[in-house]
This record gives structure tokens, sequence and C-alpha cells, in this order.
């Protein structure tokens, strides 16, 4: 009996890592990409939920041949879905939101760097606000998913070697596609967190966010890193939309309901800071996750905030953020 008991007990916390590990990825790759365009561009984006529309409908129609309302019902292209498979869509989200990221770029961002941030956040929401409006005219309004890949259904616990460490651990039952999400999300993360932390452009990247005039002066352009930093920052949020289409009904109004967890998580971790975006990020979902586990759905939101407000009233700066002086 004690070790039944034992088993079961492992196997719920177990659960509860998983399922905080799958709901805080979402979190993460949104706030990773505000995270290192904020502190870098010093720009507050408030599009950036709008990218995570863009890359759950452009995953839709790539990977699907889904039937589609508004406008383009009435113009003859309702059904534009090209049910090419998710791997292709995994393919292509990702470099085509990166394309609509270094556009945003150049002809949105730069010419307001300079500008307050209070400008700033009217320009990006105008933006998300209007491509709102635009899809919820060629899309309609009604909620989509997007399937989960054949390869990704069922259980994880049939998966070789997988399968047994949960059996051991006490699980029966795991959605495959959450493992899959967590390990896309960390593979993901740690190419930019290696990209910004070890290699020459994050060390041009980084002197930038610390005294662009002098890295000017020295002779580096500061304007292709900066281009390049939005576009990967653009293309997580389409990577977010495209990994959390199976799991959450989407519609044109979402953006803008998951980009304020997204901006706490940036504030909660430190702007700037990646690794604080995932401790934030991870510990959003594992509150979310405890707070359904044991039966308190409905505060699971609430917990978020709540967390928040404690962190912030402790350290205003973040958890992983640096003290500005006056």
């Amino acid at each position: 009996m004690p070790d039944a008991v034992a088993l079961q007990t492992t196997g719920a916390i177990a659960r509860l890592l998983i399922n905080g590990l799958q709901a805080g990825a979402i979190y993460i790759l949104l706030a990773v990409g505000l995270s290192i365009i904020l502190g870098t561009l010093k720009f507050v984006n408030f599009a950036h939920g709008a990218l995570y529309i863009i890359g759950a409908y452009l995953g839709l129609i790539i990977a699907q041949d889904p039937s589609f309302g508004g406008k383009l019902a009435e113009w003859g292209f309702g059904d534009i879905g090209l049910g090419f498979g998710y791997l292709a869509a995994l393919v292509v989200v990702p470099l085509v939101v990166f394309v609509i990221g270094v556009l945003m770029e150049r002809f949105v961002a730069r010419p307001f760097y300079d500008r307050p941030d209070t400008d700033q956040i009217l320009l990006t929401y105008g933006i998300a606000l209007i491509l709102t409006e635009l899809f919820r005219v060629l899309f309609g309004g009604a909620s989509r998913s997007i399937d989960q890949p054949p390869w990704a259904r069922g259980s994880a616990t049939g998966v070789p070697v997988l399968g047994d460490a949960l059996t051991a651990l006490g699980i029966n039952a795991v959605s495959t596609w959450r493992i899959v999400i967590i390990l896309l999300t960390a593979v993901l993360v740690g190419i930019v967190f290696v990209l910004i932390e070890y290699t020459d452009f994050g060390l041009t990247v980084r002197a930038g966010t610390v005294d662009a005039e002098m890295v000017e002066l020295l002779g580096v352009k500061l304007s292709r890193p900066y281009l390049v930093v939005f576009g990967i920052g653009a293309a997580l949020a389409g990577v977010a939309g495209l990994v959390g289409g199976p799991l959450v009904n989407f519609n044109p109004d979402y953006g803008a309901t998951i980009l304020v967890p997204a901006f706490l998580t940036v504030v909660v971790g430190g702007v700037g800071s990646i690794r604080g975006a995932v401790i934030a990020g991870l510990s959003f979902g594992l509150i979310q996750a405890g707070l359904v586990q044991f039966g308190f759905s409905e505060w699971a939101q609430v917990g978020i905030y709540a967390v928040a407000a404690v962190v912030l009233l402790v350290r205003p700066q973040g958890l992983l953020g640096q003290e500005v002086a006056a």
C-alpha cells in the first residue's frame, strides 16, 4: 500500500510538471520574442499578439484544408487550405512571420525608436486593431483550431523509452502533443539563447543595448542586427500561434487575449532577460496547471496576476532584470 501511495503521489507531481511545462511553453515562446525586442531595441510592440494570430491562421491554411467564412467565402476563396501537413507549416510559418517581422522593423519600428513609449504603444496597438479587423473580415469571427498531426496524437505512454519512463513515474496517460510542445520550445529557446549569449552577433546586439552610439562609432552598423532580432522575435510569436493552435481555439480577438500574460511574463522575468522569461513562463504555467489539477480552474488566470503582483512588489525590475539607476 505505501508503494502504491508513493507511486500515485509521484504520478500527480509528474503530471503537474508536464502540464505546467506545456502551459508555460506558449508564454515562453511569446515572452522570449517580446523580451529580446523590448530589451534590445527598447521598442514596445503591442502588435505581438497579432503575430501570434498570423502564425495560427497561416499554420491552419498550410496544414489543413479548412473552409472559411467572411469575405474570402464571398469572393469564392473560402476553401484556400493547402493541406500540406503540420511539418510543412512548422517550416513555413516561422519563415513567413520572420519576414513580416523584418518588414515591421524596417517600416514601423525603426522610425519610432527615438519616440516616447506612448507613441510606440499607440502605433502598435493601432496596427493590432487593424490586423484583428482584417482577419475578422477575411476569415469571419468563428473560433478555429488546428488538428494535431497524426504522429503526435494519442498517449505518450505508447512511445518507446519515453512511455516506460512515464509509466515508472506513475503516469498512465499524457498527450504526446504536450511532450512535443515542451521539446520544441526547449530547442527553439535554446537556439535563441545561444545566438544571443555566445555568438559575435549576440555580442554586437548586447553591446548595442548598453551603448549604441559607441558601437556605431566603432564602425559596426546596428541596423542589420536589430532587423534580425525583430524578425526572430516575430518568428517565435508565429510558432507560438502554430503550436498553441491545437490546444486552444483561436479567433481574430485571441491575439489581444494572449498578449497580456505574455507582457506580464516579460516584466516578471525581467525585460531583456531570456532566462527570466523562461523562469516566469514556467512559473505561470505551473501555477495554472496546479490550480486546475487541484480543482480551482476558475482561479487559474487570477493566480498568475496575484503572483506577478507579489513578485513586482518585491523586485520591481523583475526576477532577473537589471535595476536601472535614476
